[in-house]
């Protein structure tokens, strides 16, 4: 790959060819915030994660990451976190939404993984030391406010009241704002409120995904 400062790469197999050894050259710290670990596909990310070795002694790889209660969706999958915390990485479950995949390796490269397009997702490579710095500044922040996944496991489920159960229905259901603020009594100003603190509370980066998540919720309790 070319020293150029912001490269935008097509599709995992361009992203494999041209930046593959980015990850493999990873040596100081290996972190990544993504709303759940299933943005690349089994192949690519085991052959990221080929060659690294996460370790908590002075001068090895540090691998941090963070990732929202939408990683956690059923027993397995925290089996599958729990797990690679077991293998040396650190990880920590963020309340706020995180978008798609961001990985930022050695403090030199950002990676920041965009959303699919006809099919097909772009990957911007950054070297360009001060938006590194800038993004890897709010990974970390976000990080220093968020739990560790074993003390997020050992919290109990979210209570869903009755009012935030009714507008999840409403959101199921496929209302628009007008018709569902109508249907429970609320101003739309109010009701739209509500569905943007539910959407933090839960974790989610859309409707659909806080419609999921709280049939989750429900089905744990």
């Amino acid at each position: 790959m070319t020293d150029e400062q912001i490269v935008t790469l097509r599709g995992e197999r361009e992203l494999i060819d041209r930046a593959g050894h980015l990850f493999a050259g990873a040596r100081r710290e290996f972190l990544v915030a993504a709303a759940d670990p299933m943005t690349w596909s089994a192949g690519v990310r085991t052959a990221f994660s080929a060659g690294l070795r996460p370790t908590t002694e002075p001068g090895g790889l540090r691998m941090r990451k963070l990732y929202t209660p939408h990683a956690l969706p059923d027993a397995r999958a925290e089996r599958r976190l729990a797990k690679m915390a077991a293998g040396g990485a650190h990880i920590r479950i963020c309340a706020a939404p995180l978008t798609q995949e961001t990985i930022v390796l050695d403090r030199r490269i950002a990676i920041l993984a965009g959303t699919p397009a006809d099919g097909t997702r772009t990957y911007t490579v950054i070297r360009t030391p001060d938006i590194v710095a800038g993004v890897r500044s709010l990974i970390r922040a976000a990080w220093a406010a968020s739990p560790d996944l074993a003390d997020h496991l050992r919290r109990p489920p979210m209570e869903l009241g009755a009012e935030a159960r009714q507008i999840l229905r409403m959101l199921g259901a496929g209302h628009t704002d007008e018709s569902a603020a109508r249907r429970l009594g609320m101003s739309l100003r109010t009701y739209r409120r509500r569905v943007a603190e539910l959407m933090e509370a839960l974790g989610a980066t859309s409707r659909f995904q806080a419609g999921v998540l709280a049939g989750e919720l429900e089905a744990r309790r």
